[in-house]
């Protein structure tokens, strides 16, 4: 079995053999994908994510539909993802890790849908993340909402190793 380390390595490896071009042009293509997707389609109150240079881009996408859906987004506060939601005149700070992260008040409402983002998934749904657990935090208070984990192909992988606490995604988009 592959350790988590040993898995991190290998997809940020895989991702330097790819250009800024063809992610951006693998990321459209997902976010094609997910915005055909028929629990996207039905979804209003939808949790994407400020993707990070090395993930799958999320900025057009939200831009896109931040009018026409509660598009909530995460912000970091300590240890604890507090999801926010996108009102149309709602600006961006950047907050821990270089993420940009909409300033607006804590979003208590409930979710439709919340689209995860990822370092490694298998086929089981499994994701394994950046190791500071703050998702599986977040996502083990909204375990009956439906979650989509988005990522390029060469972040599938035949098996991430499992934690107790490790939060599956109940579908994946990649292209």
């Amino acid at each position: 079995m592959t350790s988590k380390t040993e898995i991190r390595s290998a997809i940020k490896a895989l991702k330097k053999q790819h250009s800024k071009e063809d992610l951006q042009a693998q990321s459209e293509l997902i976010m094609r994908k997910l915005e055909q997707h028929p629990d996207f389609i039905k979804a209003h109150k939808i949790m994407l994510y400020s993707s990070l240079p090395d993930e799958v881009q999320t900025q057009a996408f939200i831009e896109k539909w931040r009018l026409q859906k509660c598009i909530i987004l995460p912000t970091v506060v300590g240890d604890d993802i507090i999801p926010v939601e996108l009102a149309a005149n709602t600006g961006f700070a950047v907050g821990d890790f270089n993420i940009l992260e909409p300033q607006n008040e804590a979003y208590t409402g409930d979710f439709d849908l919340i689209v995860v983002p990822g370092v490694a998934f298998d086929p089981q749904g499994n994701r394994l993340g950046r190791g500071k657990g703050y998702y599986d935090r977040f996502l083990c208070q909204h375990q009956k909402v439906k979650k989509i984990g988005i990522c390029f192909d060469f972040q599938l992988v035949d098996n991430v190793p499992v934690e107790e606490n490790d939060i599956p995604m109940d579908e994946i988009i990649s292209k």
